[in-house]
């Protein structure tokens, strides 16, 4: 008998826990230096990557986009399709930043005139914010993101 109330003790201590939101699958939070978080979509499959931010109308403060690149490389961004600037942040293997394209301008002409941003240095990881948020975060080549 023991047994059973036991085993319904703790069936019951689940029940209090909610499910995450269909909205959580596929985000990981970043934490900045500042102590800010940033609830970031994963960005894994090249043709999720190719799309990023492409015709969204806006971004919250405390949103963004984190492509996981599988190997380390120097990939440079465009804005092809893109409705609204976008802070571009590369970081290497070790999540320190390397580079920031700050306020990175929607590309407005054709696909073959857009131009491309960064990609300077070998990165593993690049993270999208809403134009300027860098800044307002005080975020600096040197930094370290924790994800």
């Amino acid at each position: 008998m023991r047994w059973i109330f036991l085993a319904l003790v703790i069936a019951a201590s689940g029940c209090g826990s909610k499910p995450p939101a269909a909205e959580d699958f596929g985000i990981r939070v970043v934490s900045l230096p500042g102590g800010q978080k940033i609830r970031a979509e994963v960005m894994i499959r090249q043709e999720d990557m190719e799309r990023g931010m492409m015709f969204r109308n806006s971004l919250a403060p405390d949103r963004g986009m984190l492509f996981l690149h599988s190997d380390p490389g120097k990939y440079s961004y465009w804005m092809y399709h893109c409705l609204i600037p976008l802070d571009i942040i590369w970081m290497d293997s070790e999540h320190r930043i390397q580079e920031i394209s700050a306020n990175t301008p929607p590309c407005k002409t054709g696909l073959d005139q857009c131009p491309q941003y960064g990609g300077n240095y070998e990165s593993w990881y690049v993270l999208e914010l809403a134009g300027g948020m860098a800044a307002r975060y005080g975020l600096k080549p040197g930094d370290t993101l924790d994800f």
